[in-house]
């Protein structure tokens, strides 16, 4: 009897430690989402203003949106797993439209997700690319952070790129991350979603 007692006493000791830890958890979270929220937020700005650097501002537009909502379809239609995120009008000081920021998730990276964003002239000319998020390995995958990798996506006029392991030869072609082709694959392939939904909306060929 005594052996049962101590068991169901343990029980509730551990129940409600579990409740209150439980509570705690709720507490701080909700406390710190906004926050989280907010930066996440800016990074991506951050990111907008870095792959379209004429920009003035970025703004949200309906028809825009829509196409973001209807992406999916696009996207199966070229087998790409990408998914497009947001999407907004870059403008200049006198609010002329100079082309569009899209921001794109790709699950395909050797350490799962790679968050990326773009921006495209109304020309389907590529302004910059820039890697928001990742999980890459340190000095292999993750080396798609750096500038000598970012950079060569910037110019290219193009609905599509490729990648190669050897040098880049032709004008929509980039150099893969040596050692990294899992990574170089899931940045490709982001980008090629966000060129696919960029040349749909201008309607480009």
């Amino acid at each position: 009897m005594k052996n049962s007692n101590s068991i169901v006493k343990n029980t509730l000791v551990i129940f409600v430690i579990a409740v209150i830890l439980a509570a705690i958890l709720g507490i701080v979270n909700e406390m710190t989402k906004d926050r989280i929220a907010e930066q996440e937020e800016k990074t991506k700005s951050e990111a907008y203003q870095a792959v379209y650097t004429e920009a003035g501002s970025f703004e949200e537009d309906e028809e825009l949106t829509a196409k973001v909502a209807e992406a999916e379809t696009l996207l199966a239609e070229i087998d790409n797993s990408s998914t497009i995120e947001e999407a907004l009008v870059a403008v200049d000081a006198s609010g002329n439209e100079l082309g569009i920021v899209i921001n794109i998730t790709n699950p395909e990276g050797y350490g799962g997700d790679i968050n990326l964003s773009i921006g495209v002239s109304t020309d389907g000319t590529m302004t910059g690319m820039k890697v928001v998020s990742n999980d890459e390995t340190a000095g292999l995958g993750a080396n798609c952070t750096k500038d000598s990798f970012q950079s060569q996506f910037a110019g290219i006029q193009s609905s599509e790129i490729t990648f190669s392991k050897t040098g880049a030869t032709a004008d929509n072609e980039i150099d893969a991350i040596s050692s990294a082709t899992f990574t170089t694959t899931s940045c490709v392939n982001a980008v090629n979603a966000g060129l696919a939904f960029a040349y749909d909306y201008l309607g480009l060929n």
